[in-house]
């Protein structure tokens, strides 16, 4: 009995070799990568009714996902000969996701932090994204040429994220709000006059204009009163459960044949058939 328990295990082990020899990565033995993001944050990533545009079927849904990140996703499958299914998550359980392996991969605009290093291995860069504000044209704040310039002003921005946590503290005198639970409802929180300004990033801004003609961006990029953040924090980044060094690879095989103004062009892409981008 001892024998053909140690003949089954050896079989296995040389079945496993065998796998990881033709290029099977963990999770992905189905050929599917399954991959996480809210789809409620254009142009990173949004919910449309139909598959224009090159959407794709989101999983237990009647609604289709498109942005930037989907237009990732799809590119770095047909490199690897994958399909591709997306599911739609909070942003807070996404990082929980992809750790416990509902998804294999969470590509949703996410900065490549220590503090989510902790929790999850990343690919990528697949994005470069500058730190701004966004105001209304008729605000007070309009003109601002620094965060110096917001000081006093009352504020808020999307929960989770480096522009609430580590951006927002570094106006003096700002009166910070409660974080908002969506980057929608952020944006809202400006546009309705909740706040009199939002911290985010400049694909975000962006997209948001679309939206929201009546708000403008503030960047101070290349001044010295400017955010103060790290390129860990600017560095957008795709991650997978901790140690799926396969998975990594893979993706970053594709990456690292990209430059920053590949990853623009692509984005500028994203904003342009956004909705209510026509």
């Amino acid at each position: 009995m001892k024998k053909i328990v140690a003949l089954l295990m050896v079989l296995l082990m040389v079945a496993a070799s065998s796998a990881f020899a033709e290029g099977t990565i963990p999770g992905l033995e189905d050929g599917v990568l399954t991959v996480a993001m809210e789809c409620a944050y254009a142009p990173y990533n949004w919910a449309q009714p139909d598959d224009s545009n090159g959407a794709v079927p989101i999983k237990d849904s009647q609604l289709f996902a498109n942005g930037y990140d989907v237009m990732t996703a799809k590119a770095i499958c047909e490199a690897n000969g994958w399909d591709l299914q997306i599911l739609q998550l909070d942003w807070d359980s996404l990082i929980p996701a992809v750790q416990s392996g509902i998804c294999d991969a969470v590509i949703a605009g996410q900065s490549m932090t220590s503090e989510r290093m902790e929790a999850v291995d990343f690919a990528g860069p697949y994005l470069y994204a500058s730190i701004v504000c966004l105001t209304k044209k008729d605000s007070k704040f309009a003109e601002a040429k620094g965060i110096s310039d917001l000081a006093g002003g009352s504020c808020t921005s999307q929960s989770g994220t480096i522009w609430y946590d580590s951006c927002l503290p570094q106006i003096t005198g700002a009166n910070i709000g409660m974080p908002a639970e969506s980057a929608p409802a952020m944006l809202m929180a400006v546009e309705s006059g909740t706040v009199d300004f939002v911290c985010t990033d400049m694909p975000t801004a962006q997209g948001a204009l679309i939206a929201y003609p009546d708000l403008v961006i503030l960047d101070f990029t290349g001044s010295d009163d400017d955010f103060k953040v790290s390129e860990e924090e600017i560095n957008i980044g795709i991650s997978v459960m901790k140690g799926n060094t396969a998975l990594k690879d893979a993706i970053n095989s594709y990456l690292s044949g990209k430059t920053a103004d590949d990853f623009n062009a692509l984005m500028e892409e994203a904003i342009k058939v956004q909705p209510l981008s026509e």
